[in-house]
């Protein structure tokens, strides 16, 4: 293809309202998600080496995860198909044979404790020496997750925007397949990683969009008339602003209603007598002139940094914590659109790693009429930690109409117990 014409089709993708590039890479959730996605990963691993993982895919730790790898925006929507059981073609082939099973996990397990390409390489190979039906990259999409920098993420229109792109015919299926793949999509990212990054979901989501036809491939030959051709399709991609910025209002509006939450409770918090915490990669945002974090706390007492887990503490949405003690006392995951799935993980960390006792303080707050979604997550068996914990919603509806009379006349915890659901 002509020298400069990728160059310039990166540079209007990523200018691109609609595209996945603003749309799902900047999404400032998408890095949020990737630890309880590990730890989801890890229980995996230990169920089956436990062996209590069961023989079903419903119901297992490994739907609970793949679940919420699908929940993250287009790029992995649907996801979860390709590890649904499949009684007639016997696959995948990781729930009825027990030596699969265990060679599944010792791939889960070595990939999450390596550091190195070398080493994710061999796991796959090991992987793909057992010749398990059914098993193949869609297991990248896992790896992903464990290793953005080494494994991008693996679907059909992510393959079908490669071979778009480079005239090359991968398919579907196969490891070694992905693997050749991989190895051109590291060459293109190496050429043009000041448009992309080292994290490989950037690339990953271009060759989505062209493989979802939302762009043509540049021309492949130096043609004047197909160059041509192909920008004036470029242009009317661009043109196309008006439903390219419902679809990135659509989504700015779901975080703006994210901030709003956090502002609601932050403000009553501090009305309350508390000091408040904002999760870190929330609190420069802005809200109501000024930044979320504004009067919030900017360092956490050491006996929670120090805790297992505190980097995912640091990212629940917003801690309210004891003046003097520094004991938390309330912990508000916020889940406006988001996975429950990950606010359910960082209050586990919270609970079951940090000093003190924090269990009955944690709070889902997410819409009205999610309750039913918060209630199916609790029940999840990889959940069965949380029964104990008095886990509580509350809903966005009744902090509204609340929260004004709550920080004139309340004190305390009791005002927010009072309102929010036990739902564990």
């Amino acid at each position: 293809m002509p020298p400069d014409a990728l160059h310039l089709l990166i540079e209007r993708w990523r200018e691109d309202a609609g595209g996945t590039y603003r749309t799902w890479f900047l999404w400032e959730e998408r890095l949020k998600n990737f630890r309880s996605i590990r730890t989801g990963l890890a229980e995996v691993v230990s169920e089956i080496q436990a062996g209590t993982f069961g023989t079903a895919y419903k119901g297992s730790s490994l739907e609970t995860v793949v679940g919420s790898i699908a929940e993250q925006r287009q790029l992995f929507k649907g996801a979860d198909h390709a590890w649904l059981w499949k009684p007639k073609l016997r696959i995948p082939d990781i729930y009825e044979n027990p030596d699969n099973q265990k060679a599944f996990a010792r791939f889960l397990h070595t990939c999450a404790c390596c550091d190195t390409e070398t080493q994710v390489l061999e796991a796959i190979r090991t992987l793909d020496r057992c010749r398990i039906k059914g098993l193949g990259p869609t297991a990248a999409n896992l790896l992903y997750f464990l290793h953005p920098t080494i494994t991008p993420p693996f679907n059909t229109a992510i393959v079908n925007g490669y071979n778009a792109l480079t005239g090359a015919r991968v398919k579907l299926g196969k490891w070694e397949e992905y693997l050749a793949m991989r190895q051109g999509i590291l060459s293109l990212n190496t050429e043009y990683r000041g448009l992309l990054s080292n994290d490989l979901g950037a690339i990953a989501a271009l060759l989505f969009d062209l493989g979802s036809k939302r762009y043509q491939p540049p021309p492949r030959t130096d043609d004047a008339a197909a160059r041509t051709a192909w920008e004036a399709d470029l242009a009317l991609v661009r043109a196309d602003t008006a439903r390219a910025e419902k679809t990135l209002a659509a989504a700015r509006e779901g975080d703006r209603t994210h901030t709003e939450v956090q502002g609601w409770l932050r403000d009553l918090g501090r009305a309350l007598g508390f000091d408040v915490w904002v999760a870190s990669n929330d609190a420069g945002r802005s809200y109501e002139g000024g930044r979320l974090g504004d009067g919030c706390l900017n360092t956490l007492p050491s006996e929670i940094t120090s805790a297992p887990g505190a980097e995912a503490v640091r990212l629940i949405d917003v801690l309210w914590l004891e003046r003097g003690s520094g004991r938390v006392a309330g912990a508000f995951e916020v889940e406006h659109t988001t996975s429950i799935y990950s606010g359910i993980v960082r209050l586990l960390d919270l609970a079951l790693g940090v000093p003190g006792d924090a269990a009955h303080g944690l709070f889902l707050v997410a819409p009205d009429n999610r309750e039913d979604d918060v209630r199916a997550q609790l029940a999840r068996p990889a959940f069965s930690r949380v029964a104990d914990l008095r886990v509580r919603f509350l809903p966005y509806g009744e902090l509204e109409r609340n929260r004004e009379a709550m920080a004139k006349f309340g004190h305390g915890m009791r005002p927010i117990e009072a309102l929010a659901k036990v739902l564990s």
